[in-house]
């Protein structure tokens, strides 16, 4: 509390203030009403690599976690399930006409018992309605729904495009994720759009991730392996390159 830090440092309650803002403008520490000021959890790093394959074989759950260090360990909630009206960006996105209908499947995703991401897929109702109908079943499509709409339609993802920002959390974000109310830590959000064969919409994916715990690469061409912050000189501990989000 401000008292007991005044009285530990012998300073004045405008210094300790001062103090306090500094730290806080510098994400070191954060105050609750009521209870104090607290120094802010480190996390070590989450790094996923965006511009890995998106085949779906690592089935709904959304990432392959095999290059992740073993000391680590992922889950999703079951998705959640909607049937509803595209909005603007997803109709958008989607290539739909006003008034369309789609299926969203929604999942929160932890990594160490520490949220790392939300995600929600958008599906066009056409696909349900030619046969994909566990797009509107509970629980996970194992496969994935990539491989899933491969082999129930013969629609094969022939590839997709990323789009990236940052902004503010909003509230639903800023409590799942744990941060602080004032919107200093930004948040992630990237929207991949995957085309079929006749490059035709099949999937729009958001995907939002606190920028405090999460980093990100994209590799182009031939590249060496990624050595990670762990293994590095500096030897600050991070985790190996989790691959591209995916499949709810």
């Amino acid at each position: 509390t401000e008292i007991e830090l005044r009285d530990q440092y012998n300073a004045s309650r405008n210094t300790v203030r001062d103090a306090i803002k500094w730290l806080i403008t510098r994400g070191l520490v954060e105050t609750r009403p009521g209870q104090g000021t607290f120094v802010v959890e480190r996390i070590n790093p989450f790094l996923t690599t965006l511009s890995d394959a998106d085949t779906g074989g690592s089935g709904e759950v959304g990432v392959q976690l095999a290059q992740t260090v073993a000391a680590r360990t992922f889950r999703a909630t079951p998705p959640r399930l909607e049937i509803q009206e595209a909005d603007g960006q997803v109709q958008h996105e989607l290539e739909l006409e006003p008034g369309a209908t789609v299926v969203s499947r929604h999942q929160q995703r932890y990594i160490d018992d520490t949220p790392w991401s939300l995600q929600t897929s958008f599906y066009p109702f056409r696909l349900v309605e030619k046969g994909a109908v566990r797009l509107i079943q509970a629980g996970n499509i194992d496969e994935g729904t990539v491989e899933y709409l491969r082999k129930t339609l013969g629609t094969v993802q022939a590839g997709w495009r990323d789009t990236i920002m940052s902004r503010a959390p909003d509230y639903n974000e800023t409590t799942f994720f744990r941060l602080p109310d004032d919107g200093r830590v930004a948040v992630i959000e990237t929207m991949r759009t995957a085309y079929d064969q006749d490059k035709k919409p099949i999937r729009a994916t958001l995907t939002v991730y606190p920028a405090d715990r999460n980093r990100f690469v994209i590799n182009v061409g031939e590249v060496p392996t990624m050595i990670t912050e762990a293994e590095s000189p500096a030897g600050s501990a991070a985790t190996e390159p989790a691959t591209a989000p995916e499949n709810t």
